[in-house]
């Protein structure tokens, strides 16, 4: 399926990635399911289906990828394919965070930060975001700076 998707050694063919990726996807294989689950999100062999792509990620994400968790929660985030829901998004960021997944981390950093979803949380949010930027995720390196700036001047605030 990777290999038709991206024209790899045979001619770019999405209809014939999806038909592969379906074969391994009903058979239980996880990244297949994630990528059919991709291919119905995009609309990339199949007619976009938000339902539908929602469907195979979370087959996938209830095997424990944190792709597919981090999909599932962006759709709750946005309101695509589900009806939109900061709470649940809350919940499948932190699935995939605890997976080491640092666009889960940024995300739930800032989920915290605007207290989306969940209680605003500063400290929470900096720890999130933190250990995404230690993976080298730039754009929770200049958003925790951002963080970390905005605690100063409330603290100051809070001093004075």
């Amino acid at each position: 399926g990777l290999m038709h998707g991206d024209g790899r050694g045979v001619r770019r063919d999405h209809d014939e990635a999806v038909a592969w990726f379906r074969k391994a996807a009903e058979q239980g294989d996880a990244v297949a399911q994630f990528n059919l689950g991709l291919a119905y999100d995009d609309g990339e062999g199949v007619q976009r289906n938000f339902q539908e792509a929602m469907a195979w990620y979370r087959k996938a994400a209830d095997q424990g990828l944190p792709d597919a968790q981090f999909n599932i929660a962006m759709m709750y985030r946005e309101g695509r394919g589900v009806e939109q829901n900061d709470h649940e998004a809350v919940i499948w960021f932190h699935k995939a965070a605890e997976q080491e997944d640092a666009s889960a981390q940024y995300n739930l950093g800032i989920m915290y930060a605007e207290g989306h979803g969940v209680a605003r949380n500063i400290h929470e949010a900096e720890s999130w975001v933190r250990r995404a930027a230690e993976q080298g995720d730039e754009d929770a390196e200049i958003y925790l700076d951002q963080l970390q700036k905005g605690r100063g001047v409330a603290q100051g605030i809070l001093e004075a």
